[in-house]
């Protein structure tokens, strides 16, 4: 079809100078331009060309046309995939949606996957709106015809179109369905192996329960000892779906050998699968799991491969939560908890990090006492941990255990470790522990704060090194944002003013930049009460470099202070800094001016 002769007939066509159409007609033609660019705004703006034709002329010209160009760039293929999907009204609704299925077969055999799996998703779709009867007569055919291709990228495709179209058939069409998704499942190349298997989870939920013992669960021991792993690790998560249709006895005897096989396989990211599958405890129930997961489940947390324990590590708390209540707690410390004291000084930092996310949380379900005789030695091991992403993850859950032992326990036993960490020899460690401070802060409440944590904030302003005296100081403000400024000001303000004195030019610069940072947090009254004062006085500072951070203090707290201070305290002081014999001072004071248009 040529672009011209469709453009020409555009409704009310152009030949009677209808200007509000021409933009229809270029998007037509952009359809066949040479610019790849072009061709995929004029796909994105299908419907409107298709609302602009009309209903018969889209169904007799523009989806032959389409259906005649697949062949193209792929971002233009994609692009059409999905606009088709959402056709149906556009070609007169469900009672014509069989004419867009020609394009969508023929995009859901090229060879690029994102745009096959988009192809698909758009049948699935729009099979929804084909009757019983259309559903027999058209979609259920295109099935079989992609299923029976000689390309392995229509027979993949069929996979995801089987579980759409079962439900609404004849039993005599559904057993030839049953035939062809079985012989797919056997396919010669793996990537069909590997589609059916994929679906075979989704396919087994729309089978009568018959069927889904007799068909679908000898497909399912197949696939899973298949000789391509990546089949064998999707069967896993097929065999969690098929898990929850079945009835215990049936589940026991038919699935479990499988699954159990799955957990021991001899390639890793088999038995990764089943370590990180969140489903699988629910779909067996409490006595399988009993029986059958839990020697499985410890097994995987001593997995030989990193990547298998960091997975089973972090479902450790959704395991034991899962476990059946009766013996919950007997089962953690006799089989669980031998495996945890393990991870906690594995060799790899993946697997401490993963367990020191969620060891926190088996504190609840554990109670007060096996918290403080066995989880509590694991979390001070954790909080020492050379690896920083583990300490946080440490500080960031211990809100669990606060709920659980109280607030006084834990300060006997973990602070000591903080504290520690805060006045460790090397400052890296020291600066890890200052980024943690706001949120143990925040888990601890404003009491225990001050009671034990504000004297080491305190101490870090004054550390022999700068990066410890920078974050000690940006800490303070995020700690006022926590705690509020009526906080700040009895507390944190006094201390920080009192620095300004020091005999240390050091730890006077710090007075200034913790006034930057805190200026803002505290609000107009407290700045130009209690903090401006000070700074003003330190103007006078014998060392340049007080002097010129005086300055620079000043232009930063200008905008929170009001005009009468700023033209009656300010000004004067940044004019006579403006007239200093060092060049740095009164460079920075006359930026200051300029910024704060005090001039």
């Amino acid at each position: 079809l040529g672009c011209c002769y469709a453009v020409a007939r555009v409704p009310g066509a152009l030949a009677k100078g209808d200007d509000s159409l021409y933009p229809i007609a270029v998007l037509i033609d952009e359809l066949r331009n040479e610019d790849v660019q072009l061709r995929l705004n004029s796909i994105k703006k299908l419907s409107t060309i298709a609302l602009a034709l009309g209903v018969e002329r889209t169904q007799t010209e523009l989806l032959p046309f389409l259906t005649d160009t697949i062949y193209d760039e792929d971002e233009v293929l994609l692009a059409l995939a999905e606009q088709l999907g959402g056709f149906t009204v556009l070609v007169g609704g469900p009672e014509f949606v069989n004419c867009l299925l020609p394009p969508l077969e023929s995009l859901a055999t090229v060879e690029e996957t994102v745009v096959r799996d988009k192809a698909v998703e758009s049948l699935r779709k729009i099979s929804q709106e084909h009757s019983p009867v259309d559903l027999e007569v058209h979609f259920v055919p295109l099935v079989k015809r992609l299923a029976s291709g000689d390309w392995f990228t229509s027979r993949t495709s069929a996979c995801g179109l089987f579980s759409v179209c079962y439900p609404r058939v004849s039993s005599t069409v559904k057993a030839e369905i049953r035939q062809h998704f079985r012989t797919l499942c056997s396919d010669d190349t793996p990537m069909v192996r590997r589609a059916a298997a994929s679906k075979l989870g989704e396919f087994a939920k729309v089978l009568e329960l018959d069927y889904a013992k007799s068909d679908i669960i000898p497909l399912f021991t197949a696939l899973a000892s298949d000789e391509q792993d990546s089949v064998r690790l999707l069967a896993v998560e097929a065999g969690v779906s098929i898990a929850t249709l079945l009835p215990q006895e049936d589940l026991e005897a038919l699935v479990m050998p499988t699954l159990l096989q799955a957990a021991e396989d001899k390639s890793w990211r088999v038995r990764y699968m089943v370590a990180d599958s969140t489903e699988l405890q629910k779909a067996v129930g409490p006595e399988i799991t009993k029986t059958d997961l839990v020697p499985a489940f410890q097994n995987l947390l001593k997995d030989c491969e990193a990547e298998v324990r960091t997975a089973a590590a972090n479902k450790v708390k959704v395991f034991c939560e899962n476990l059946p209540e009766d013996s919950r707690e007997t089962i953690i410390m006799t089989h669980i908890l031998p495996c945890v004291k393990e991870l906690v000084s594995d060799t790899n930092q993946h697997v401490k990090s993963a367990l020191a996310s969620v060891i926190m949380g088996l504190s609840t379900i554990l109670g007060k006492d096996n918290t403080v005789e066995h989880l509590l030695p694991l979390f001070l091991v954790q909080l020492k941990d050379e690896c920083p992403e583990v300490r946080l993850n440490i500080i960031s859950n211990l809100d669990c255990v606060n709920e659980v032992i109280g607030i006084r326990q834990l300060s006997q036993s973990l602070l000591p470790a903080i504290v520690e960490l805060a006045e460790d020899a090397k400052w890296r460690v020291r600066l890890a522990i200052i980024e943690y401070m706001p949120l143990l802060a925040g888990q601890l409440g404003v009491e225990f704060f001050d009671e034990k944590l504000n004297s080491l904030c305190m101490a870090w302003l004054i550390d022999h090194v700068f990066a410890i005296r920078e974050a000690a100081t940006c800490n303070l403000m995020k700690l006022v944002e926590k705690f509020g400024a009526e906080w700040a000001q009895n507390t944190i303000v006094p201390k920080v003013l009192g620095m300004a004195n020091d005999s240390n030019y050091l730890h006077r610069m710090t007075t200034l930049f913790c006034i930057n940072a805190l200026s803002e947090v505290c609000g107009q009254e407290i700045t130009t009460k209690h903090m401006l004062p000070v700074v003003l006085k330190m103007s006078t500072d014998q060392v340049a470099n007080v002097r010129f951070n005086v300055a620079r203090c000043l232009q930063k707290i200008g905008p929170v202070l009001d005009s009468s201070a700023l033209q009656a305290e300010v000004k004067p002081v940044l004019e006579k800094l403006a007239t200093d014999q060092d060049m740095d001072v009164k460079y920075f004071a006359l930026e200051a001016i300029s910024v704060l248009a005090l001039a």
